[in-house]
C-alpha cells in the first residue's frame, strides 16, 4: 500500500476525489494518485496527491488537460488541491449524471468517464444506500 494513503485517505473522507465514490463499498483500497503527474513535472508531495477510485486513475492517466466537449477547447483537468469540486461538478439527482458546470468540469467528467453505465449504477445504490456526499 502507498505509505502516504492514511494521509490522503483521511483527508479524502475515503471518497474518490475526482467522482467521489465512497471507498467504503470497495473491497480494496483507493490509489494515492499524482494530480499532476512526475512526467509534467509534479512534485510527490502532499499537495500533489489525491484519492482515487480505480477508474478514474485509469482514465486520467498521465493527463493533466483535456477538450471541454461544449467550446472544444483545451483546459485543465480538476485539481482538487486548488479547485472546490462543487465549484466546477454538480450530481443531478433523478439521473445521477455528474454535471460539469465548469470547461474544467466539462473536461474532466468527459475524460474521467464519470458517466459511463458502469459509474451510474454504481452512483444510484450509493444514492440509495446515502454513501454518495452529494
Amino acid at each position: 500500500m502507498n505509505p502516504h494513503y492514511p494521509l490522503v485517505a483521511q483527508r479524502a473522507a475515503h471518497h474518490c476525489e475526482y467522482c467521489r465514490a465512497p471507498e467504503a463499498l470497495f473491497n480494496f483500497p483507493f490509489e494515492v494518485e499524482h494530480i499532476i503527474p512526475p512526467i509534467h513535472g509534479g512534485l510527490d508531495q502532499d499537495s500533489n496527491w489525491a484519492l482515487s477510485c480505480r477508474s478514474c486513475n485509469l482514465h486520467k492517466s498521465v493527463h493533466i488537460d483535456s477538450i471541454d466537449p461544449e467550446t472544444r477547447t483545451t483546459v485543465r483537468l480538476f485539481h482538487p488541491r486548488e479547485s472546490r469540486w462543487a465549484d466546477h461538478f454538480k450530481v443531478e439527482t433523478n439521473t445521477t449524471n455528474i454535471l460539469g458546470l465548469t470547461a474544467t468540469g466539462r473536461a474532466t467528467v468527459a475524460r474521467l468517464q464519470m458517466n459511463s453505465p458502469a459509474q451510474l449504477v454504481a452512483r444510484r445504490q450509493w444514492l440509495r444506500l446515502r454513501l454518495f456526499p452529494i
